[in-house]
């Protein structure tokens, strides 16, 4: 019998053979038809019918399990990252009007902060004939990420988070898909939604797992479409088993990707379809460039088919679209869009020869004696040099100036090693005749010093604080 709501449950069930599509993480995987006969939440899944549920698991793949679940279900889902702190955890749960909790381990017991506490949902099914009809149109709730504090909760429903079509042209139990990112961000929960709308299977990753052995797990997993940062990808491609994965589609978002990153990924993979996107836990995905180029071009600008719509406003890219966030919660002096119902990105961008290139953050800029510098802009000139396979530019305090702009390098030899391929002092040299000849001088980098590595957030970018 088909529910009241249309849940995700429903969609997923007639998106094809669920015999043959499968979740799987490090170390465990969970076939889909298994649900038809069991449940990962119990005799539980019925309490939590009308409730506001905090979804708090240390793997990804009971996180998946709840949500597939609970969509219909509860009145309320908040997908907690697991980078959020413990003590902020209290104050999320209040801000998001939380009645339960599902959690898979005893550490992340939750009953001592005063609201009851669900049976521990593991990866583990429970054989049982559970009720599934929808009663609840469920609220979305997802955390920002970058900001100090608290992070923002930002409410969606599964229309404006579902994708309007198979992203890659294809769909079936054939594909594979896997992604770098974790699914309770917005990035994740992109690709976890696109395959089990698509009838494909998902390899989820985890965070104390290795670059190495994540690559190494997904291409035995037969995987065949895969997402992540543009840091992600210039990490794997760092990696000695990049060629273990034999992916047919590729896709970068959360950071702006530059040339060199693409031709790099198009260099080894040339048979997969590159593709970076754009898109932002309060503005939703709003375009897919597929060109193989850098930026987007400025056709793209005005009101697409999809319903989209973007304009450029003091330089900053901004958003009016049917996929955008329905509100931020517990911030009622805060509107997430403007009257016009344009969402600022704060993404800055910059028109070249009919194209749009993205050049930093509005928050983001370095002041160079009262002149601009967009950390990005001068990364992507950085990592144009073949031996850069990653860079960080950042400010460093000047008496003189209030600032002075110094980049990290990572450099990679022939033979993969993460140390400089030539002296030093030359590939300095010719980093830095690069910077003079492409930027403004108060924006070529006084030092460079090259890193053996650079920190990655856990939402997959770099860390610039």
């Amino acid at each position: 019998m088909r529910n009241k709501y249309d849940s995700l449950w429903d969609r997923v069930c007639t998106a094809g053979d669920l015999s043959h599509r499968f979740l799987s993480g490090p170390d465990a995987k969970v076939t889909l038809s298994d649900l038809v006969t069991g449940s990962s939440l119990g005799d539980r899944l019925e309490e939590l019918r009308g409730q506001s549920v905090f979804v708090r698991t240390k793997e990804q793949l009971a996180a998946a399990l709840a949500f597939i679940e609970l969509d219909g279900i509860a009145r309320r889902i908040i997908l907690c990252p697991p980078d959020l702190p413990e003590a902020q955890i209290p104050l999320a749960a209040e801000v998001a009007e939380t009645d339960s909790f599902v959690y898979d381990d005893a550490s992340l017991d939750a009953g001592a902060l005063g609201f009851a506490s669900t049976a521990r949902g593991s990866s583990r099914i429970v054989p049982g004939n559970f009720e599934r009809k929808g009663s609840h149109e469920t609220e979305w709730v997802l955390f920002t990420s970058g900001t100090i504090g608290l992070p923002k909760l930002v409410q969606h429903t599964l229309s404006s988070l579902c994708p309007t079509n198979s992203v890659s042209g294809e769909a079936g139990p054939s594909l594979v898909w896997s992604t770098f990112y974790d699914i309770r961000r917005y990035g994740g929960l992109q690709i976890f939604l696109r395959a089990l709308l698509g009838g494909a299977s998902l390899v989820l990753s985890s965070a104390e797992e290795s670059t190495e052995d994540f690559l190494t797990r997904a291409g035995a997993s037969g995987v065949t479409h895969i997402s992540g940062t543009p840091s992600h990808w210039r990490r794997a491609l760092m990696s000695p088993v990049v060629q273990r994965l034999a992916p047919r589609y590729i896709r970068l978002s959360g950071e702006m990707a530059d040339q060199a990153v693409l031709d790099n990924l198009r260099t080894v993979y040339p048979e997969a379809a590159i593709v970076h996107a754009f898109a932002s836990t309060e503005a939703g995905l709003a375009f897919e460039v597929r060109d193989g180029l850098a930026g987007f071009p400025a056709s793209l600008i005005g009101l697409q088919d999809s319903g989209v719509e973007m304009k450029i406003e003091d330089g900053s890219l901004r958003i009016c679209s049917p996929r955008s966030a329905v509100r931020y919660l517990g911030s009622l002096d805060e509107a997430l869009a403007a009257p016009d119902g344009f969402v600022n990105t704060r993404d800055m961008v910059e028109l070249r020869d009919d194209r749009y290139h993205f050049i930093g953050r509005a928050d983001g800029v370095i002041n160079v004696g009262g002149l601009k510098v967009h950390p990005e802009e001068v990364e992507a000139v950085i990592n144009r040099h073949p031996s850069v396979r990653m860079s960080l530019v950042k400010g460093r305090r000047s008496p003189i100036t209030g600032a002075l702009v110094v980049a990290d390098v990572v450099a990679q030899s022939a033979l993969g090693q993460v140390d400089p391929p030539t002296d030093p002092a030359v590939l300095k040299a010719e980093i830095l005749e690069t910077c003079r000849r492409v930027l403004a001088p108060h924006k070529v980098p006084a030092t460079i010093r090259f890193v053996p590595s650079l920190e990655t957030s856990p939402s997959g970018k770099l860390a610039r604080c």
